[in-house]
């Protein structure tokens, strides 16, 4: 019965080392060494798709339709106004309803979306795309996709953003860390990129904000809220969860590379 008893108690002892094992690697493995949170891996968006971002008020039911054969109401990834619409000036959203309508047959080269065009999807479109990479060196956080072989580079030091007159693709951005949320700053935008195929965009005054908001190991809610007082009414967020994928693998992208149809590289060359 001793030996029993002593059994039971060595047991539960090492029970209790193992878990404790398991608590510390789980700590330790969740912090970088430069203090980050451990985010590294492959994440990609729950829902995503660039077609609309308030498919609602767009032609993106009827595009899913023909595409598809099945009609979806996709909700709207713009969640501030609570109503799903972009709060566009009345000049804006006349601009964005006529890009719409040309998208399909256009007959000038801003017609095409910019992603029809193997150009930089821009911020935050890329992050409604397919998987993308983060990795942490030290003081920094970089996002790898591999589609248009895009990759965004956010120092955490505190630098501040250039002159205004600089104006990137992806804008210039820094970052800082709240618990398990990182906070990214975007300014110097050059406006060339497009929120989603239908035409949706923002002017080179725009001001982006996003949080990625780590949940937990296996869970990201991604959130943008863009000022933009030249073509808003007032700041708007949309948000877009995300999920890690450990299995998910990098190939490597070509966008009209070896496209052996005359017609159709003739076609992107006159948009280009």
């Amino acid at each position: 019965m001793a030996v029993f008893r002593d059994s039971i108690t060595l047991m539960r002892m090492y029970g209790t080392a193992i878990a404790l094992l398991l608590l510390m690697s789980v700590s330790l493995s969740a912090q970088r060494p430069d203090g980050q949170p451990n985010v590294e891996g492959a994440w990609r968006p729950v829902s995503g798709g660039t077609h609309s971002l308030d498919p609602a008020l767009s032609s993106a039911q009827e595009f899913e339709q023909r595409t598809t054969g099945v009609r979806k109401i996709n909700p709207s990834f713009v969640v501030d106004p609570p109503d799903g619409h972009i709060p566009y000036q009345p000049w804006a959203k006349a601009l964005q309803k006529s890009l719409e309508a040309s998208y399909e047959n256009p007959t000038k080269p801003e017609h095409v979306d910019t992603q029809t065009r193997c150009l930089v999807p821009g911020i935050p479109r890329l992050y409604y795309f397919p998987t993308f990479r983060i990795i942490q060196p030290p003081g920094q956080v970089v996002f790898v996709w591999d589609e248009y072989h895009t990759y965004r580079v956010v120092p955490l030091d505190g630098r501040p953003h250039p002159a205004s007159n600089v104006k990137l693709w992806m804008g210039d951005s820094r970052g800082h860390w709240e618990g398990k949320t990182l906070v990214v700053d975007t300014t110097n935008l050059n406006a060339k990129s497009r929120l989603d195929v239908i035409g949706d965009f923002y002017s080179e005054n725009a001001h982006i904000v996003e949080k990625f908001i780590f949940v937990d190991d296996k869970t990201m809610t991604y959130e943008a809220t863009i000022t933009d007082p030249t073509v808003f009414t007032r700041p708007w967020t949309l948000r877009i969860p995300q999920r890690r994928m450990p299995d998910d693998e990098f190939w490597e992208f070509a966008c009209h590379e070896g496209n052996l149809d005359p017609g159709v590289v003739d076609e992107q060359i006159q948009k280009r």
